[in-house]
């Protein structure tokens, strides 16, 4: 499917209220100017939107989903995307601490909004990001509208480490019931990540099988950012990705893909049958 790339400047109004801008990929089928997809938020790891999240949330796009991508540091600078190299990997992570909590979340709620006000938008909305962008998708599954999150490799998720004063409450939300019954959610970790190590995965994996969420947890053999085609450091695997996309897309297609209606928790026993 054919897409196309344009931009967005939402005003936000915490921190210094700076406007964030949203880069939007959207499908196009010719000859239906008026053909409507479901939406992903496609949030990006500390170095906002990169060559390789701009080419993962396009292949999204491709598969006929409108994605939003926010420039998640709009409050420290411009929406340009941050070198792989050390000085940049440092910038992005001493923004990751400095930007609050509820700053994070209204990006998540801002993208989301602009995406159900789009004219090619048929409401219906689904999130996915890596590295710092996993953890912001998993934050995003609170949200009522996000029927379903895929989450790559989310970092801090164990350590409660995000957002400025380190603050982060999401497996204590989690806890309280807030995500229990809502959209269904993916967890996706490399076995070798040494940012998310094994402690923190049965951390989140416990947390959210003891708190009823409806996920799926994978492992696979691989490190940290291993879907990233570009300055991977050594870690892409393109075979592995490609797969786990498929997986990812499935989940879409499932949820936001087709209009199932609302979900109902039947909570059924299910039976013991060989």
């Amino acid at each position: 499917m054919l897409i196309t790339k344009t931009h967005y400047d939402v005003p936000s109004t915490l921190d210094n209220g700076r406007p964030m801008r949203i880069f939007v990929i959207s499908p196009v089928v010719p000859n239906y100017p008026h053909a409507k997809f479901p939406g992903v938020v496609c949030f990006s790891e500390i170095y906002q939107v990169t060559g390789p999240v701009e080419r993962f949330a396009g292949q999204i796009a491709s598969q006929g989903y409108i994605v939003a991508c926010p420039s998640s540091y709009h409050e420290f600078e411009g929406p340009e995307a941050i070198p792989y190299d050390v000085e940049g990997t440092d910038r992005g992570n001493k923004y990751k601490i400095e930007k609050e909590v509820a700053a994070y979340d209204e990006d998540a709620t801002l993208s989301i909004d602009l995406l159900v006000s789009l004219p090619n938008c048929n409401g219906r909305i689904a999130a996915t990001g890596m590295c710092l962008g996993g953890h912001l998708a998993f934050r995003a599954a609170f949200d009522t509208r996000i029927l379903a999150s895929v989450c790559f490799f989310a970092t801090d998720v164990h350590t409660a480490t995000l957002g400025k004063g380190k603050q982060d409450d999401s497996l204590e939300r989690v806890r309280r019931g807030d995500m229990t019954g809502k959209g269904e959610l993916v967890m996706i970790f490399g076995k070798q990540d040494t940012h998310v190590p094994r402690a923190g995965r049965d951390l989140i994996r416990a947390s959210l099988d003891d708190a009823d969420v409806a996920c799926s947890f994978l492992e696979v053999q691989a490190q940290h950012a291993f879907i990233r085609d570009e300055q991977s450091k050594g870690r892409w695997d393109a075979a592995l990705t490609r797969s786990l996309f498929a997986f990812m897309m499935e989940v879409f297609e499932r949820t936001v893909g087709r209009d199932l209606g609302p979900m109902v928790n039947k909570a059924d026993k299910i039976e013991h049958v060989c």
